[in-house]
């Protein structure tokens, strides 16, 4: 009786049809049981689980920006207004912030697009960082984060069923939760794309007669591969979605919003995997608050759309999303994001904030955050010295590969012939059946390249790199240590 009366509750929730556990579900849900049993004294052959298959900044060490807090806690306890003990710029954001809020406090109500303080300085910044290109505040809409920017997108682009249903082009890799947001949404992932012109359009053509591809879904820089287009490329894209009448779906969150343009960080960083070399190489830097390799450099799609003139920039229509969840200050647990729509007409603009009107507003302290991030302490504020310090202290001082950018490494794995019959044998991916085995035996887990989609006959892992030097090492040590291992009981 009671298994029946579960299988009805799950036939219920028809919004959850077609959504799959993935193997990395099982992948992140067997290591929080070996968390719990080496807390209950299990022995392994490891003392912790070192988790470096996604970004969390803060629960993997970087501790969080001091000036974002100062102005939190202000914001939360008035009284510390009048405490000499706080920089003055902190008191002073902080009484902005407030005054911003109906009644002067964080909980009160916000409008459901954002606080028109905070659109007004996102507006501002993408502005700034643009050189200049105008953006409004009322094409900004704030939200709990990127993903859920995402979800109102593709509701308002969404339409019919079939061969008229709308279908999103996505790239090939791309994270796992976005394939569930395009199911719960109700449109149709087609033809993965890699970010070749040619790729693109075979996907194109090949995605006609069994849906209508209206979007084409963009991560700049690339997640996982930590890919930066260049301004040719985007170009290119920009230039096929004119002609083809597709609508830009451009997550741009990977690169963070901070303009710390002052700071200059050199490092090296190289995984090799198919001989166990484990090994720096090369030089990068770190400025603007985006980590790129030497030679890399992230421009934005808005940016490059309005400088190639209004047959592009008067008709292509865009949307761009950004995270406080990412970069330097990792804030993800305080829940703000933004999403930016370009040449949409004033009604879509209104349909798009009653979605967010039937939606959890952004919680105030996550808007407050998110305010820091995109005008954050410059030159001569009492707390910049500091701010500076504190982000120059959070980068591990290696990045990516070079010419590569955002928070992740994508190395391709060249695995025996034994390895792959097993992991056939045992109805998996090889690169699954890697990571299993890594953090089963080595208590290191990373991301397998099956969830993110990859070329057939190849196999990867995604490792966060965007983690504090002391813990890269002893992952990478780690990786060195069994990949070895790994590689000669197959070989």
């Amino acid at each position: 009786m009671e298994e029946a009366s579960q299988e009805r509750s799950v036939r219920g929730l028809s919004g959850l049809r077609g959504i799959q556990v993935t193997p990395w579900d099982a992948l992140l849900g067997r290591a929080a049981q070996i968390r719990e049993e080496l807390k209950q004294g299990v022995k392994k052959p490891y003392k912790d689980l070192i988790d470096i298959s996604w970004d969390k900044a803060h629960s993997m060490g970087f501790k969080p920006i001091t000036f974002v807090r100062q102005v939190l806690a202000a914001c939360l306890h008035d009284e510390l207004l009048c405490n000499d003990s706080l920089p003055t710029d902190v008191r002073e954001r902080a009484q902005r912030m407030l005054e911003a809020c109906d009644g002067n406090s964080v909980g009160s109500y916000t409008p459901s697009c954002g606080m028109p303080d905070v659109r007004r300085s996102v507006a501002e910044f993408i502005s700034r960082r643009d050189g200049g290109v105008p953006s409004l505040p009322k094409n900004i809409f704030i939200s709990t984060g990127s993903l859920r920017a995402l979800t109102v997108v593709l509701k308002l682009l969404a339409h019919e069923e079939g061969v008229s249903q709308t279908g999103v082009l996505t790239p090939v890799p791309t994270p796992p939760n976005i394939s569930k947001v395009l199911t719960r949404v109700g449109v149709v992932m087609e033809q993965r794309w890699a970010l070749q012109m040619g790729e693109l359009h075979r996907a194109l053509q090949a995605s006609r007669g069994h849906c209508d591809p209206r979007v084409l879904y963009v991560i700049n820089p690339g997640n996982p591969t930590g890919h930066v287009q260049s301004r040719k490329s985007i170009e290119e894209v920009i230039r096929l979605a004119a002609e083809e009448k597709l609508f830009l779906l451009v997550n741009e969150v990977t690169v963070s919003l901070c303009t710390v343009q002052y700071l200059t960080v050199w490092g090296d960083w190289e995984v090799n995997i198919r001989d166990g070399r484990v090994r720096f190489h090369g030089s990068y830097r770190v400025d603007q608050d985006s980590v790129h390799g030497e030679g890399g450099e992230f421009v934005s799609y808005k940016k490059v759309l309005f400088e190639m003139g209004p047959q592009f920039s008067d008709s292509v229509q865009l949307a761009s999303l950004h995270s406080i969840s990412r970069g330097i200050m990792g804030e993800g647990g305080l829940r703000a994001g933004y999403l930016e729509l370009i040449n949409i007409e004033p009604a879509v603009l209104h349909f798009a904030e009653m979605l967010l009107c039937m939606d959890i507003s952004a919680p105030v302290t996550g808007q407050i955050a998110l305010d820091i991030m995109v005008d954050p302490p410059r030159p001569g504020d009492p707390s910049y010295v500091k701010f500076a310090e504190e982000v120059l202290d959070a980068l591990p001082g290696v990045s990516c590969q070079p010419g590569m950018g955002g928070h992740y490494v994508y190395p391709r794995l060249h695995l025996p012939i034994g390895a792959l019959e097993q992991a056939k044998a045992a109805g998996i991916e090889v690169d699954l059946l890697y990571c299993w085995r890594l953090q089963e035996e080595a208590g290191l887990c990373v991301g397998p390249g099956c969830v993110f989609g990859q070329r057939e006959g190849t196999h990867h892992i995604r490792l966060c790199v965007m983690v504090p030097a002391e813990v890269l090492a002893e992952a990478l040590a780690r990786l060195k240590v069994f990949h070895l291992r790994f590689m000669s009981e197959f070989s």
